[in-house]
């Protein structure tokens, strides 16, 4: 992405950040409290790849440029504030995610909850980073036509992603492994619920919502796309965690060792053979070398790289086909946030 965007979407954040640490409704608030507040955003919000919240201004500019037109100065601002509403609700799920999952580090740097002086506070600081949203909203979006909409929208996401988050905790619970539960229509639900609408739903309906965009075929259009490109990015994840260069992607996949329900998994489990089978029932879900190479031996054996490289070009290919079918919307709303994604190597 091009830095001046980038530094443009920071500094719409230390704005936001600002006025939140400095909001009305805390008057008299103690100083060390609004220090521990703009530390607490500073180290859970901006620091990721910030990928969801930019796609918003993307999605402005793709529906301006389709009316020879390119968005105000006052849109740009607003797609980033609403970029930044996606990204604080990410912190907000990433630090409750942590506490859940007893992770050690996020980002490169200690989970919010292991720092000394946090810990267990990280769960009021986690609701305080999602009520940061709806302040931001109220601020900035609250005369416009589009701010019901909006209130509705991340309400209805944030509802869709905690039941995808409980049904992949309760699939694949922390020292348990039952590997019957691991079906591809329960793969399905639980990515398409814990991450396709959030990570590429949310910022495409902001977008359109922005837009003043009204027509209930265009969002279900997004709806159908964006959920597809949610699957795949997903399965792209799973595949990565398992072949990827550790070197390229930042880290060591765990998702055998850590029981995960991921596709690869589930793929294996419908190929295998009896004692591949075995295999995978005596060595998935242990924190041993020797069993993570055992299962990645069956998935060798089974091809599952070839199966991945498969799907990825045929979702790829009918991405294109429903984007390209289709003229409710302008395609670049679309294929901005497929190239993105396409033949990713972290």
């Amino acid at each position: 992405m091009p830095s001046s965007l980038l530094q443009e979407f920071l500094k719409v954040f230390e704005q936001l950040r600002d006025e939140i640490v400095n909001d009305e409704l805390l008057a008299g608030q103690p100083e060390a409290s609004k220090q521990w507040v703009k530390e607490m955003m500073d180290y859970n919000v901006p620091l990721g790849k910030l990928n969801r919240g930019m796609a918003v201004l993307d999605v402005v500019q793709s529906l301006a440029e389709a009316k020879g037109a390119a968005p105000s100065a006052e849109d740009e601002f607003r797609a980033n504030a609403l970029g930044w509403c996606i990204e604080f609700l990410q912190a907000y799920f990433l630090v409750a995610d942590d506490i859940m999952d007893s992770s050690i580090t996020r980002r490169g740097q200690p989970c919010w909850y292991r720092r000394p002086e946090v810990g267990m506070v990280a769960i009021n600081d986690g609701i305080i980073l999602e009520a940061c949203i709806f302040r931001i909203l109220k601020k900035h979006f609250g005369a416009l036509p589009c701010y019901v909409h909006l209130l509705e929208l991340f309400h209805e996401v944030t509802f869709k992603t905690a039941h995808g988050q409980l049904l992949d905790t309760t699939t694949a619970p922390i020292g348990t492994v039952d590997l019957s539960r691991y079906t591809l229509d329960t793969y399905l639900r639980i990515v398409t619920y814990k991450t396709a609408f959030y990570t590429f739903y949310l910022p495409v309906a902001c977008g359109l919502r922005l837009a003043g965009i009204t027509d209930p075929a265009a969002y279900k259009l997004a709806e159908d796309i964006c959920l597809q490109m949610g699957r795949y990015f997903q399965i792209q994840d799973d595949y990565l965690d398992c072949f990827g260069d550790p070197e390229v992607i930042g880290k060591i996949g765990t998702d055998i060792q850590d029981n995960k329900c991921s596709w690869l998994v589930v793929q294996a489990l419908t190929r295998a053979s009896e004692e591949q089978k075995a295999a995978i029932e005596e060595s998935y879900g242990k924190d041993e070398e020797a069993a993570v190479q055992r299962v990645k031996e069956v998935y060798r054996q089974l091809d599952l790289e070839g199966l991945f490289k498969k799907y990825e070009q045929d979702s790829h290919d009918q991405l294109v086909k429903t984007i390209e079918g289709q003229d409710l919307l302008p395609q670049g709303v679309f294929t901005m946030l497929l190239k993105k994604i396409y033949k990713r190597q972290k």
